[in-house]
């Protein structure tokens, strides 16, 4: 039998504090009733001795210290699952907000999840192809890897993350039927939202998208929930309806700042920059629920969004997401002020389990070669851009004249494409050949001989041939 308390001993913004509980529980929902009739939800963040600390979904607005029924629910939040979630559209805390009706399942999970068994976990392997050069060719998103994208204010982030939900697949299709997408947005403007529900809408994604949508307009403690809600309906597909699932997260850093804001409220010590000490471990607890299970067939796979407060990559959460994934694709500003799209800087960006899911049998062969010698031909572009900056484009050698002309097609044919152009793996790597072709063969130090052979002068042979 649950207890009633009548009256609350403290509000501060959306945490009210309760006391003379008994058997609260951390993480427990609690469901409040203002002037008996508004509902409100709520879960318990503090207990200590008889004492609890509750942050309110909804925020505290119309509650007092005396017209406030709170009753104990006895469990942690829960989201009722069912494959029929695909195709839905939901609001930050898991409830339908496409006028479709509420999901009715048994299966009803725990939020916070359930910590995976590190001997169980499987080492990531076949790639995701999002048909985009920059991330398919040179920082490629393998199964189960968690891989942000570090952007910027005013940055195409969202363009990107709409292009990826388009075009993502296994590259196989008899896999792809069992490909979704989770796409949850954190404190995004409504035009935002209204952006991405066309776009998946008129593409089609739609029906293989779960959407989880928090405005910011929604209360800040939903954002807090959004991610968990989103990654528990990732894990049922995946483990229970053996799916292969790709998270997108827009925006962490909505999350980090709503973080901050309900730790101000608590009166807790501010550690970097304000945030809270443990923003770590929280971001932690998000990005370690990707992964492939042993013995299971699907996967949860997560790309973050997060945007660097003054393009600064030092900034307290870009520089802990560095820390607990496993590379990062990074947007640049100046390559969007030249009007490149995707502006993807690929000398900062890494995807650290690429090698173990591409080559043969997998991509291409010379896919690795191909990475390596564009990631050193792009780096001394750089070398000769400063140079020209100093001496005159004019003084110049002639092999250094030929890197300012590859770097500026790289930029252009490579890196840039059009946000409605899916591309192969093969196109990418021709592509990636055809500019290397621009270079002397002495210069392309970083790919086996034998591989040289077949590609380099390839674009001959076909001419030779054709003729």
């Amino acid at each position: 039998m649950s207890i009633e308390y009548l009256g609350l001993s403290e509000i501060n913004g959306p945490l009210i504090a309760l006391e003379g509980v008994k058997n609260a529980a951390y993480e427990e929902i609690v469901e409040l009733t203002v002037e008996g009739k508004e509902k409100k939800l709520g879960r318990i963040v503090e207990v200590y001795d008889d004492k609890a600390v509750i942050q309110v979904f909804a925020g505290s607005e119309n509650m007092s210290l005396h017209n406030t029924h709170t009753k104990l629910t006895g469990h942690p939040m829960e989201i009722s699952l069912s494959p029929k979630m695909l195709g839905r559209t939901f609001d930050g805390l898991g409830r339908p907000i496409d006028r479709l009706g509420r999901i009715v399942s048994d299966i009803k999970r725990n939020v916070n999840g359930l910590p995976l068994n590190p001997v169980t976990r499987e080492y990531p392997r076949n790639y995701i192809r999002t048909g985009i050069s920059a991330i398919d060719g040179l920082t490629t998103l393998i199964r189960g890897q968690k891989l942000p994208i570090f952007s910027g204010n005013g940055l195409p982030h969202n363009e990107l993350a709409a292009q990826i939900v388009r075009q993502a697949s296994l590259g196989d299709a008899e896999a792809d039927k069992n490909f979704a997408i989770v796409f949850a947005a954190m404190g995004v403007k409504y035009d935002v939202a209204d952006f991405f529900r066309r776009t998946f809408q008129e593409s089609g994604a739609s029906d293989h998208v779960v959407m989880f949508l928090n405005l910011a307009n929604d209360p800040v403690v939903e954002r807090l929930i959004t991610p968990k809600v989103a990654l528990t309906v990732a894990e049922y597909l995946a483990f229970d309806c053996n799916m292969h699932v790709l998270v997108i997260l827009t925006d962490m850093t909505s999350f980090a700042e709503a973080m901050r804001e309900v730790s101000s409220s608590k009166g807790e010590i501010p550690s970097r920059k304000g945030y809270p000490g443990y923003l770590y471990s929280e971001l932690a607890t998000i990005y370690e629920r990707a992964g492939i299970v042993e013995g299971v067939n699907g996967s949860v796979t997560q790309i973050p969004i997060l945007t660097m407060p003054n393009d600064d990559i030092t900034h307290p959460i870009p520089d802990l997401t560095g820390y607990i994934t496993e590379g990062q694709i990074v947007l640049d500003r100046n390559l969007h002020g030249q009007s490149v799209y995707p502006p993807i800087n690929i000398l900062p960006s890494l995807s650290r389990l690429m090698k173990d899911g591409i080559g043969e049998g997998f991509t291409r062969a010379d896919h690795q070669d191909v990475a390596n010698q564009l990631f050193s031909c792009y780096a001394k572009v750089g070398d000769a851009r400063a140079l020209a900056s100093v001496i005159g484009e004019d003084e110049l050698s002639p092999l250094d004249k030929k890197y300012l002309e590859f770097g500026k097609a790289f930029e252009l044919e490579f890196l840039g494409q059009r946000a409605d152009e899916n591309r192969t793996i093969e196109t990418t790597l021709d592509i990636g050949w055809r500019l290397l072709r621009m270079l002397p063969r002495e210069e392309l130090d970083r790919i086996d001989t034998k591989v040289l052979d077949v590609y380099y002068n390839k674009d001959n042979q076909d001419q030779s041939n054709a003729e």
